[in-house]
């Protein structure tokens, strides 16, 4: 049974572990701070990450150490030209009973059953592979041969591009995009952070994480950033600033209209309101304010608007475009 029920106590209870975790995981992963605080706090919403950056940044390490410190289940799948949807979701296989002699189907489950499943360089697989992780991302049920099987809670997807080597690549179409919660952008350690990761991975020392969460307090958790209180004005602003992205729209600024192509959809304004949310319990606060969308804007809308020829030519992208937004 949970701890964390609801309440202030529950609240506080989780601004105290919140501490411990990004310690925890600072004692592997150094520096990207920011980065661990915003994919624990999509998890935490039951939302999906999908992060760019180049090879060789830790991601991977960063997300096995995060299912070790809460004791979740890890797997992780390389995407390339030839995967099939089979290798993500399971296979029906023919099995012969010895003893009767009969053959029946069993289905033997594909890596998508687990809690953190990371999907790396998901955009080097067709299309028809990258569709078969909608239905788990959204329902969190996969369908083969006509049966459903529902996943384990808390279940989330991380996925991984190269925003560098394009060729032989295949883009996320958008009704994909918009499954994650957050889109992340990973990038180089400073200075002084590389040294200390040079200096601590190329020793024999190894870590032992301590389990601070387990899968229990996960579904809880998520259940206590739902039951958030928000104040209207805050939701109000989270739907304008969303409404302000769509170039047909009434509410768009000019500088919109001429440099954005599609805006940002509903499911927008209801990852503004989670994060917004999460954010003010991490932090130990009882509800979130305006400053806790401006936090989770650019996460949460980058991957959804889509700048036009034009911003392109200037050298304007959605980051570009959100910051103005948010200055405004």
């Amino acid at each position: 049974m949970s701890e964390f029920k609801g309440g202030m106590e529950s609240v506080e209870r989780l601004h105290q572990v919140y501490g411990r975790l990004k310690k925890e995981v600072g004692r592997t992963i150094i520096g990207q701070e920011e980065i661990v605080e915003q994919v624990l706090m999509a998890m935490l919403c039951g939302g999906h990450c999908l992060l760019v950056g180049v090879p060789g940044l830790a991601k991977t390490l960063m997300i096995s150490t995060v299912s070790r410190v809460l004791d979740l289940r890890f797997n992780r799948v390389q995407f390339t030209p030839d995967l099939m949807p089979s290798d993500i979701t399971g296979t029906e296989v023919i099995e012969e009973d010895h003893s009767t002699g009969s053959k029946a189907f069993k289905f033997f489950r594909g890596p998508v059953f687990t809690n953190i499943l990371l999907a790396d360089e998901i955009n080097r697989t067709p299309p028809k592979t990258q569709a078969a992780l909608l239905q788990a991302m959204q329902e969190h049920e996969v369908s083969v041969s006509g049966t459903t099987y529902r996943l384990d809670e808390p279940f989330f997807v991380l996925a991984t591009q190269n925003p560098i080597e394009q060729e032989g690549t295949y883009p996320l179409p958008e009704a994909q995009l918009d499954r994650f919660m957050f889109m992340l952008r990973l990038d180089y350690p400073s200075y002084e952070e590389e040294l200390e990761i040079v200096k601590s991975t190329t020793g024999g020392a190894t870590v032992d994480h301590e389990i601070l969460l387990k899968a229990e307090d996960i579904v809880a958790l998520q259940q206590l950033v739902r039951r958030t209180p928000v104040a209207d004005n805050v939701v109000e602003k989270a739907v304008q600033l969303v409404a302000q992205t769509r170039p047909a729209g009434d509410r768009a600024p000019e500088f919109v209209r001429q440099q954005v192509s599609w805006g940002a959809g509903p499911r927008a304004s209801q990852y503004l309101v989670l994060g917004a949310k999460c954010r003010a319990i991490l932090e130990g606060r009882p509800t979130p304010d305006e400053e806790d969308l401006r936090a989770v804007a650019l996460p949460v809308l980058r991957h959804r608007v889509l700048t036009s020829f034009a911003a392109e030519a200037e050298g304007v992208n959605s980051d570009d475009v959100i910051q103005r937004l948010l200055d405004a």
